[in-house]
């Protein structure tokens, strides 16, 4: 082992991008490698350890799933909101998609944090940092119609959460879950199915119909802008994907990509 240089395990690297293997294999057998030699380096094998110069490759970033505004309507609509669970499910929809909250966010909302007067509502996000966040007037009605309902779930009066169980208990993230995914189900195209997928959905929307990125990152509870970013792939994405369907000479024009000024055919 003390025979092997740094170009030998860059050359090594090299056939695994040549074999066309994917970056997550790669990253995993180029960790294995640095984990040798790290181990070879403390047990004194090797005098110097040159596998600690050896950049792992980084992850792909995935554009995230959401839903077109059809999809979301769809979704929306089908819920049937008749009884207290059925109006419990779809308040927790329209305020996920309208606020763009994280389920863990909207789980943790009381009533009172509710702010119906002024549309608003008080989130505790990561490192229970508080912010403000607007509500969609439909989102809105839902909520009003299920707090009319929630009384019917309500098994002690000092339970403070928004969202009830059955047991009558703070909503639980699995719950939660479920009920969009099974709101989601044979309605939308998007692979993942889960409340963050309506998160995703609120901010391509928003950032689609000019919505400035710096608002969207504060509605989102993000610490930089960077996090908010990926959601103008998604809409760079989508203009491409609109010109290639609409443009009749599309299959013979050069697009160029906005982002890294490369053109593509």
């Amino acid at each position: 082992i003390e025979s092997i240089a740094l170009d030998d395990l860059r050359c090594f690297m090299g056939e695994l991008h040549q074999a066309g293997l994917m970056k997550s294999s790669i990253r995993q057998k180029i960790s294995a490698v640095k984990s040798l030699f790290k181990f070879c380096s403390k047990k004194h094998y090797l005098d110097k350890n040159v596998a600690d110069l050896l950049h792992t490759p980084k992850r792909d970033k995935k554009l995230p799933s959401y839903l077109d505004k059809e999809e979301v309507t769809e979704v929306i609509v089908d819920i049937d909101d008749s009884t207290p669970i059925g109006s419990r499910d779809k308040a927790l929809v329209e305020l996920l998609y309208s606020s763009g909250l994280r389920v863990s966010e909207a789980l943790g909302i009381n009533v009172t944090d509710i702010d119906i007067n002024n549309n608003l509502v008080k989130v505790r996000g990561k490192g229970k940092k508080e912010r403000i966040v607007p509500i969609g007037s439909k989102a809105l009605v839902a909520i009003k119609n299920y707090m009319n309902e929630r009384i019917m779930l309500l098994q002690s009066n000092d339970e403070k959460a928004l969202f009830l169980a059955k047991n009558g208990e703070r909503l639980y993230r699995t719950g939660a879950y479920r009920i969009v995914n099974r709101s989601m189900k044979g309605r939308a195209r998007a692979e993942m199915k889960s409340p963050h997928t309506l998160r995703h959905t609120f901010a391509t929307h928003l950032l689609n119909n000019g919505a400035d990125l710096r608002a969207v990152s504060e509605m989102l509870g993000h610490s930089s802008l960077s996090s908010t970013q990926i959601y103008t792939h998604v809409s760079v994405d989508r203009l491409k994907e609109i010109y290639a369907l609409a443009h009749p000479m599309a299959e013979e024009t050069k697009i160029i990509n906005v982002e890294t000024g490369h053109h593509s055919v």
